[in-house]
C-alpha cells in the first residue's frame, strides 16, 4: 500500500484538470502573441481563464497576472512595493515562506529596506497590537503575512491585518499558496493589495500561479522581454498551465465545503488516533486547533528514535509519503520550528491531507507507526 500525505508540498493533478489541459498540449498549440487564427484562439482561452479566476475571487480580470508559481508572485509583490511604490519598511513574521524571507534578506543587505517582525507567542499566534504599534511608528509600510503557514498550518487573521493596513495607509501582501482553493477569498472585501497563489497546491499543474495586484498599482517586472501579460510579465505564456489553473480553481470552489468537512474529519481522526497511540506527543503551533489552523495540515512532534535511519525513512519504507516540513527546505532545520522554539529532541512529521485521502489510509499510517515504535521499544 502506498499512502500520500504530503499534499502541502504538492497535490495530485485532478483528472478533470488534465482533460481540460490536453487540447492545449496537442491541438491548440498556437502562440497567443500571433495574430493568426491559431494564436487568436489560444489568446482567447487565456483571457477566458483569467476571467474565470477573477470571477471566483470577486476581482477584475486585469488584476490577475499569471506567474510561474507562488515564489515568483511573492517576489513580484515585494519588489513592486519597494521599487514601484517607494516602500522602505516592511513588516513581516518569522514564519513566512523563504520566497518572502529570502527576498527581504536580499533587499535589506542592499540597504534598500528595513524589516520589522511582528511579535508572536510560542504557538505562533501573531500579536496584532504589536503590528499596530509598528504601523503607527512606520507610516507607509508593506505588511507581508501569509494566510496559513505551510509547515504547521497556523491561520493568520488576514481580515484584521487588512483593516489595520487600511487604517495606517500601508500596503498588504499575503501569500495564499496553502489556502487558495481550500478557502473562499473575496478580494472586494479583503483589504489586500497583493496576493500570491500556486496551482499545484489545489490539484492543478506545477509551474503556474498568479499574482493579484489591486487596481491603481502597477507591477514591477521581474522578467523582461516581450509584451505578454499586458507588458507585466514577459515570456510566452504557459497556456496549458493557465487552462489547468483556472479549471482546478473552478473545481475546488464547486465542492469546497464538502472537501473541507471531509479533510477536517480525517485530520481530527488522525489527532485522536495519534494521541491514543503515543500519549504525550506534541502538536506544533496551532496545528491541532481546528479554529486556528489550516484543515489540511497537521504537524506532530514524536519521540525521537535511536535507529540507523530517520522516522521519515522508516515511514517511506512502509509506503507512506510525508515530510518534516516544507519541501523547499528538505534536509535542513526548519526556520518555522526554530521560531516556535519547538522541542529539538522530537522528530517532526507534517501530515498534509487532500480530498483524495481516506480514513483507511489514516488507519494504515497509525498501524505502521505502532509497529515502528514497538520495534524501538523491543
Amino acid at each position: 500500500m502506498r499512502v500520500y500525505l504530503d499534499n502541502a508540498a504538492t497535490t495530485p493533478l485532478d483528472k478533470e484538470v488534465f482533460t481540460a489541459m490536453t487540447p492545449y498540449l496537442l491541438d491548440h498549440f498556437g502562440n497567443p502573441s500571433s495574430l493568426h487564427e491559431h494564436g487568436r484562439m489560444v489568446k482567447s482561452a487565456i483571457e477566458s481563464a483569467r476571467t474565470t479566476i477573477a470571477n471566483l475571487l470577486n476581482a477584475s480580470p486585469e488584476e490577475i497576472t499569471f506567474t510561474s508559481g507562488g515564489t515568483e508572485a511573492d517576489n513580484t509583490a515585494i519588489l513592486t512595493a519597494v521599487k514601484g511604490e517607494g516602500i522602505t519598511h516592511i513588516i513581516t513574521t518569522r514564519f513566512e515562506h523563504h520566497a518572502v524571507l529570502h527576498t527581504l534578506d536580499n533587499l535589506q543587505q542592499k540597504g534598500e529596506i528595513n524589516v520589522s517582525f511582528i511579535n508572536s507567542d510560542n504557538n505562533g499566534n501573531l500579536d496584532l497590537e504589536h503590528l499596530e504599534i509598528l504601523l503607527a511608528t512606520n507610516p507607509r509600510s508593506l505588511v507581508s503575512v501569509m494566510h496559513a503557514n505551510n509547515e504547521v498550518g497556523n491561520l493568520n487573521d488576514i481580515e484584521a491585518i487588512g483593516d489595520l493596513c487600511e487604517k495606517y495607509n500601508a500596503l498588504f501582501h499575503t501569500d495564499t499558496v496553502q489556502t487558495m482553493g481550500h478557502y473562499r477569498h473575496d478580494l472586494k472585501k479583503l483589504k489586500v493589495h497583493f496576493l500570491a497563489a500556486s496551482a499545484h497546491k489545489f490539484h492543478g499543474p506545477k509551474g503556474i500561479g498568479f499574482i493579484y495586484c489591486r487596481k491603481g498599482i502597477k507591477l514591477v517586472q521581474l522578467i523582461h522581454g516581450g509584451g505578454q501579460e499586458a507588458k507585466l510579465r514577459a515570456g510566452t505564456e504557459n497556456i496549458h498551465g493557465i487552462i489547468g489553473l483556472a479549471k482546478a480553481l473552478e473545481i475546488a470552489y464547486q465542492d469546497i465545503d464538502h472537501h473541507q468537512q471531509h479533510i477536517q474529519g480525517l485530520k481530527d481522526y488522525a489527532i485522536d488516533q495519534l494521541n491514543e497511540l503515543l500519549p504525550g506527543i506534541s502538536f506544533n503551533g496551532n496545528s491541532a486547533n481546528a479554529g486556528k489552523s489550516l484543515y489540511t495540515v497537521l504537524s506532530v512532534g514524536l519521540p525521537s528514535l535511536s535507529l540507523p535511519r530517520s522516522l521519515l525513512q522508516c515511514l517511506d519504507e512502509c509506503g507512506i509519503s510525508v515530510s518534516g516540513g516544507s519541501a523547499c527546505s528538505a534536509g535542513g532545520v526548519s526556520h518555522v520550528l526554530k521560531a516556535l522554539q519547538a522541542d529539538a529532541s522530537r522528530d517532526t512529521i507534517r501530515f498534509s491531507f487532500s480530498k483524495l485521502n481516506t480514513k483507511q489510509e489514516i488507519d494504515y499510517v497509525i498501524e505502521q507507526l505502532a509497529n515502528i515504535f514497538q520495534l524501538k521499544a523491543a
